[in-house]
């Protein structure tokens, strides 16, 4: 563990007061708790050099003796996988907890000053959009600070690609995924709430081993662009017909905003508006203006 981190500093180089020292990929209070400790032991003579400790964890494995220990070991961010509000969802798909597990915990993190951020999972079996949606209205009243947003995707030998085999699970299509995030999206931006990750990271090995689902290693963009142009045809329909449209967006969101494969430019002009993009310093991101 230590030469991992120091591995870390090499890397960042001489400023590591905005990184992290992270635990992932586990439910990292569920573990043994001599061995979770010993993990935090190794963080102890390096910690001052970072900002603090993040770590991902299940609802049902957070109480006020385990926050207390964390907060010893100077952990600054608890990550939950909540992944569905909806009781019915987490049953079905042997989560092992429950929407007030999540609720509970949510409160304790918050309560103890971590930073709390929540995880949740679309397109789960016997979810819908109805359920996703709800989710993230759920999600919004617990005031996190940051969320993951993560598609399901499935993978080979699981029990979900059991069900997809027996056709009892039916999973997003890509486009399908798009729309429902896009709406998740703009709901946390419109709480001032950041979604530091949407989708799953890509790898060899998610490739290899995924056999259905809305996976596009550039999914958050695909998000982005979908609320770009639902942006551009509200300000289009409600302006005064023309044969051109210049419209005006941040550096960072003129891809976004002509779209993967140019799909956001095609699609307006089969509605018949002929657009030009054109960047602009002054405009906000994520925002556009027409003229």
């Amino acid at each position: 563990m230590q030469s991992t981190i120091k591995d870390a500093i090499c890397f960042l180089g001489d400023d590591t007061s905005n990184a992290e020292i992270a635990f992932f990929g586990g439910s990292f209070t569920a573990i043994d708790s001599e061995y979770m400790i010993s993990l935090l032991d190794a963080t102890t003579e390096y910690i001052d050099r970072f900002k603090g400790i993040r770590i991902s964890t299940r609802p049902d494995y957070i109480d006020d003796d385990i926050l207390e220990l964390l907060k010893t070991y100077k952990v600054t961010s608890i990550e939950l996988g909540a992944q569905s509000m909806d009781d019915a969802v987490l049953c079905a798909n042997n989560r092992g907890h429950s929407r007030n597990d999540i609720i509970n915990a949510s409160k304790l993190i918050k309560m103890h000053g971590f930073s709390l951020g929540l995880q949740m999972m679309t397109g789960l079996y016997k979810s819908s959009s109805s359920t996703d949606l709800k989710t993230a209205e759920e999600f919004i009243k617990l005031e996190p600070d940051t969320v993951r947003i993560y598609p399901t995707i499935v993978i080979a030998d699981t029990k979900l690609h059991q069900l997809l085999t027996n056709d009892e699970y039916t999973p997003q299509t890509l486009s399908e995924a798009v729309d429902l995030c896009s709406d998740l999206l703009t709901m946390f931006y419109d709480n001032d709430i950041s979604v530091i990750r949407l989708g799953l990271h890509h790898s060899e090995s998610l490739e290899s081993s995924m056999v259905a689902g809305p996976y596009h290693p550039s999914f958050k963009e695909l998000c982005e662009s979908k609320i770009l142009l639902n942006k551009a045809l509200s300000v289009l329909e409600s302006s005064k017909k023309r044969d051109e449209y210049d419209i005006y967006v941040s550096p960072r969101c003129v891809s976004k905003m002509i779209g993967n494969k140019r799909s956001n430019i095609l699609r307006l002009h089969e509605l018949g508006y002929n657009v030009n993009i054109i960047q602009d310093d002054s405009v906000e991101e994520m925002e556009l203006i027409l003229k």
